[in-house]
């Protein structure tokens, strides 16, 4: 967003500087005024940055006015700074920060009253859940279970990981509760008082739940931090963040989930693969794909159910690709199960058009992948991919951007209208497929399931 409205500056009962932020974060609240917030709700963010530059700062107006808006019963704004705390009435826009955010480490303190009930949106999506757990659980909405504690991903779906913290950490009513937040790609972690309440569970997209699972889409790769107004006040005080780099992101995703891996390349040269191998070059630990050469290779043991893991780099306008249940021999884009691509997101740029069954992580002419998930050119990306009978899962730095199931792919649709021999093909090899571009591969790791 290039115009925004300029922060208005808050009732303050009296002026106290803000705590400093730990090294490496940056407060978000300065003690004084919403400087750097505007107004928000519960809306779409792909929707907001769609719409016209005159209307989007219209709706951004309209919002950040009612946070402003005197309260009755207090004489207040509904937002007000009141030493350094930035205190919510209950009522009004939820405070959203003007800047959005990606990879984060978030740290706050909050304190609520009495049946309250709150929350904080991670990339304008809802949301980690704050409520008084004293408060019955309601009969009629079997999902609001305030016993179980805060911290979870209220909105994933019931029973979905994340959604019921894994302990309850509450302090009682009239402390202050301590939240620290990370979250890479779309994959959240929560510590409420210093203890873990969500270990690395995907945060949901509500906007698409009820979408049919085909036209669901990832959450964002980054988006505004929104502090939720629920109709009974609360306070917020150190309310830091962190941006996670690609470097760190990497690091976070290899350390969860790891079990039952093997690594199936050294590093060193190619022992265990065959195929083109003269394609291939091994340098500074990876496997490095020789400008001008393609064709692929494979490791040797085959397989039929698997996860995969590995770091990719590429080059402006790069390709190669993942070979699925490939035979030995042929296409890997149709003579193996799938070719699942490896390519740059702003291929087009460089190269020129493709279809969307192209681009980074489809399943090669047959379904298209959810797309603006890598991480810069030159920085390595983390991806892992699961093949399960006839399902493929692929997760690019934290975020699932492929779940399609190929023996419900009508083969009349797919995008060169041609069979693909190999889409049916129950055991095979997995390995590279490339295409001239001097792509990098390294940490390449399988799991048989």
């Amino acid at each position: 967003m290039k115009r925004l409205l300029s922060a208005f500056v808050l009732f303050s009962a009296s002026v106290v500087s803000a705590a400093e932020p730990p090294p490496g974060f940056t407060a978000l609240f300065n003690g004084r005024d919403l400087s750097g917030w505007r107004g928000g709700t519960t809306f779409d963010h792909r929707k907001l940055l769609e719409m016209p530059e005159a209307e989007r700062a219209a709706q951004i107006a309209k919002w950040t006015a009612t946070m402003s808006e005197v309260n009755a019963k207090t004489g207040r704004p509904h937002w007000y700074a009141e030493g350094d705390e930035l205190v919510n009435d209950g009522f009004g826009s939820y405070a959203t920060t003007i800047k959005d955010y990606g990879n984060i480490e978030l740290r706050l303190d909050y304190q609520t009253v009495a049946g309250a009930d709150s929350g904080i949106y991670l990339r304008g999506v809802p949301q980690i859940q704050i409520w008084d757990i004293n408060q019955p659980n309601q009969e009629k909405r079997p999902d609001r279970t305030p016993n179980k504690g805060s911290g979870g991903l209220f909105n994933n779906s019931v029973g979905a990981p994340g959604r019921d913290p894994l302990v309850v950490a509450d302090q009682p009513f009239g402390e202050w509760n301590q939240v620290r937040v990370i979250m890479v790609g779309s994959r959240v972690s929560v510590w409420l008082n210093n203890k873990p309440v969500v270990d690395h569970a995907i945060l949901e997209n509500y906007y698409d739940q009820k979408l049919p699972a085909p036209q669901r889409r990832p959450i964002l790769p980054s988006g505004p931090i929104q502090l939720q107004t629920h109709g009974g006040e609360i306070r917020w005080r150190n309310v830091f963040v962190r941006e996670i780099g690609a470097e760190e992101s990497n690091r976070l995703l290899a350390a969860k989930g790891g079990e039952g891996f093997k690594t199936i390349f050294n590093g060193t040269d190619l022992q265990g693969w065959a195929g083109e191998l003269d394609s291939v070059a091994v340098k500074n630990g990876a496997m490095v794909w020789q400008k001008g050469k393609s064709g692929v290779v494979y490791w040797t043991q085959e397989l039929e159910n698997l996860k995969a893991r590995l770091l990719f780099k590429l080059s402006p306008g790069g390709n190669n690709g993942l070979a699925i249940r490939y035979p030995g021999t042929g296409r890997a884009s149709y003579d193996a199960m799938t070719e699942l691509q490896v390519l740059d997101d702003n291929y087009e740029k460089v190269r020129g058009k493709i279809d969307p069954r192209q681009a980074h992580g489809s399943a090669y002419g047959m379904v298209a992948a959810a797309r603006g998930y890598q991480h810069p050119i030159g920085e390595w990306n983390f991806q892992e991919v699961t093949v399960d009978g006839s399902r493929l899962k692929v997760e690019l730095n934290g975020t699932i951007i492929l779940d399609a199931d190929l023996s419900t792919v009508d083969l009349a649709t797919v995008m060169e209208k041609k069979p693909h021999p190999g889409k049916d093909r129950k055991r095979g090899y997995f390995g590279f497929a490339g295409h001239d571009d001097p792509v990098e591969f390294k940490a390449v790791q399988i799991k048989p399931l």
